[in-house]
C-alpha cells in the first residue's frame, strides 16, 4: 500500500482547507488545539463526537468529512489493562478538551469523579481543596494537563503529593518525557503509575483502520 503519513502545522483552523485542497488526502488525525473547531468542518460525526464535542480523526470520502474520536478508545483499553477493584472514584486534572474523551470512559465504566481545576468552576475542586480525606478516597488520579510536558519536564500539577498510596493509580495523558514529574512523585508513595504512551498508540492504531475501512 504506497500510503503516508505526514505532519500538517497550521496556524488556525481556516487552513484545514488548504490541506483538504491535496485530493491525495484521504485522513487526518487532530490534535489540539482544533479537535473541537473542526467539526464545523465535518459533513457527519459519530456518537462519541456528537458528545463529547471532540473529534480526533477524520475520514475523508467523496469529498466528504466524516468524524470520530478514536481517544476514547485508547484511554479506556490502556486504563481497564491495570484498573483495580478499589479504584472507583477518581480525580480528572484539567477540564480542557483533553479531558472530554477521559470523562467520556470515566461515565461509562462508572467511575466516580471530580473535575480539578486551577480557579473554582461550577461543579469542580481546585488544587487547593485537594486535602487528605480526597486524596485518599479518590485512588485514581488522572492528569488531563500539559503540565511536565517537554522542555518543562520539572513542572508538576500541585496535588498533595504525601496523601498518596500503594493503592493509587495516576495516569498521565503526558508521554514525552516518558516519566514525569507527576509520576516520580506518585512513584515515590508507591502509587502505581502510567504514561498516555499506550493511549496515543492505540488510538493511531484506530485510526488507520478507520481511513482504510
Amino acid at each position: 500500500m504506497d500510503v503516508s503519513f505526514q505532519l500538517f502545522d497550521i496556524e488556525n483552523i481556516a487552513a484545514i482547507k488548504n490541506i483538504l485542497a491535496d485530493k491525495n488526502v484521504k485522513g487526518l488525525a487532530v490534535t489540539i488545539p482544533y479537535k473541537q473547531e473542526v467539526i464545523s468542518f465535518l459533513r457527519e460525526a459519530n456518537n462519541i463526537v456528537k458528545q463529547i464535542n471532540a473529534c480526533n480523526c477524520i475520514k475523508i470520502k467523496d469529498d466528504k468529512l466524516f468524524g470520530f474520536n478514536t481517544d476514547v478508545i485508547g484511554f479506556e483499553k490502556s486504563l481497564i489493562k491495570d484498573l483495580k477493584h478499589n479504584h472507583k472514584k477518581a480525580l480528572v486534572l484539567g477540564n480542557g478538551g483533553a479531558s472530554a474523551a477521559i470523562k467520556y470512559v470515566l461515565n461509562k465504566l462508572q467511575i466516580d469523579y471530580k473535575i480539578v481545576t486551577r480557579t473554582k468552576q461550577e461543579n469542580t475542586l481546585t488544587y487547593q481543596e485537594l486535602d487528605k480525606s480526597i486524596i485518599q478516597s479518590h485512588q485514581l488520579i488522572i492528569n488531563t494537563t500539559p503540565v511536565g510536558t517537554y522542555p518543562n519536564i520539572d513542572e508538576s500539577v500541585d496535588i498533595p503529593y504525601q496523601h498518596l498510596t500503594s493503592q493509587h493509580y495516576l495516569f498521565d495523558l503526558v508521554y514525552n518525557p516518558a516519566v514525569t514529574t507527576f509520576m516520580q512523585k506518585g512513584l515515590q508513595q508507591n502509587a502505581f503509575i502510567k504514561n498516555g504512551y499506550e493511549m496515543l498508540a492505540i488510538q493511531a492504531e484506530e485510526n488507520w483502520n478507520i481511513w482504510n475501512s
